[in-house]
């Protein structure tokens, strides 16, 4: 059925609406009566029957992004280009960084009165010992060589934002944590290594683990952060710490699956790094662990989404839910020899 806009409702405008979260958060936008515009290049799959109104548009071109913005109350940005490979840097310097001052120019000359910026996890600092990180962890080094590529391009795009005037343009920066869930149409990183547990393709795992959060839950609490927080306020919307041994065990619980019965450490999956991603360029593919992914899976840091919590409201649902609604979900579009679903 389709979603009934509220004409008192602000007009929003989403841009990286195609992606995971993007697709998650214009049903989301889209459900509570938002007048929603999508800014896409090309592929719109992801906003199929949903009601939205499609512009197309490019966080590169200031022009076309001016165009979008008018007449527009809100805008969330998520366009981003996301790679843990060092050879990517050029694209996501411009994109990450560059897309997102352009983003800033065509709100100011356009009169938004909001912005959400989709920031990450990877750009806070770890806290020393046990302690978790929180929104007032620091951002992490402004010099290229102590960070992954796209850890360094996102955390100077939040710099950018961090040093916006409050007043004129009311902020919110969210940091999501690995995101996982269904609506994946473009099939991120993630959702290709899902895939690859449930073919049983996925040769060996590594030592360790990561915080994973629904897409679903993530876009909620965008909306609730814009709709009850104030200018200037960050929030993490992380989910459940889990091992890669455990979601790969869970994959194969619940589609019948085997999980890959060798565990590498992460000092020597990082050793053979470099060569597993030449490997993966030559043959077009997508490594699933490249040296900044690993460097992410072998940190002990636990992300406090508490703030969220207390302020908006924020719940994660269960991890085994949002893996097992994120299965039936690729079962659809994707062919997954001899799945089943154990609902446990």
């Amino acid at each position: 059925m389709a979603n009934v806009t509220d004409p008192n409702k602000p007009r929003v405008v989403v841009t990286g609406a195609s992606g995971h979260i993007g697709a998650n958060l214009v049903r989301e936008l889209a459900g509570r009566g938002y007048r929603v515009s999508a800014l896409v290049r090309e592929s719109s799959r992801a906003l199929d029957g949903i009601g939205v109104q499609k512009i197309a548009g490019d966080i590169l071109d200031l022009q076309s992004l001016r165009g979008a913005f008018r007449g527009a109350d809100q805008v969330y940005h998520l366009a981003a280009f996301t790679s843990m490979q060092p050879g990517d840097y050029k694209k996501m310097e411009s994109v990450n960084i560059e897309g997102t001052k352009n983003v800033l120019r065509a709100c100011r000359s356009e009169g938004v009165s909001t912005l959400a910026y989709f920031s990450s996890t990877h750009v806070l600092q770890q806290a020393p010992g046990d302690r978790a990180v929180t929104e007032q962890s620091p951002l992490i080094s402004r010099k290229r060589k102590d960070a992954g590529v796209y850890e360094y391009s996102k955390a100077m795009a939040d710099r950018t934002v961090r040093d916006c005037d409050n007043t004129a343009l009311s902020t919110r920066i969210l940091y999501p944590s690995a995101v996982i869930g269904p609506n994946d149409f473009e099939l991120s990183l993630m959702g290709q290594a899902i895939l690859k547990m449930a073919r049983s393709e996925f040769p060996v795992l590594v030592k360790g683990a990561y915080d994973w959060v629904d897409a679903r839950d993530v876009s909620r609490g965008a909306v609730e952060a814009v709709e009850k927080g104030s200018g200037g306020d960050r929030y993490i919307l992380s989910g459940h710490r889990v091992s890669i041994s455990g979601f790969a065990g869970l994959v194969a619980e619940l589609t019948g699956g085997k999980a890959p019965s060798l565990t590498c450490p992460t000092w020597l999956a990082k050793f053979f790094a470099p060569a597993v991603e030449k490997w993966a360029a030559w043959r077009g593919e997508t490594p699933m662990y490249t040296r900044d992914a690993l460097s992410a899976m072998d940190s002990p840091a636990l992300f406090s989404h508490s703030l969220a919590t207390e302020q908006l409201g924020y719940r994660p649902r269960p991890f085994r839910r949002s893996v097992q609604d994120a299965l039936l979900d690729y079962a659809k579009s994707h062919e997954v020899p001899g799945m089943k679903f154990n609902d446990g």
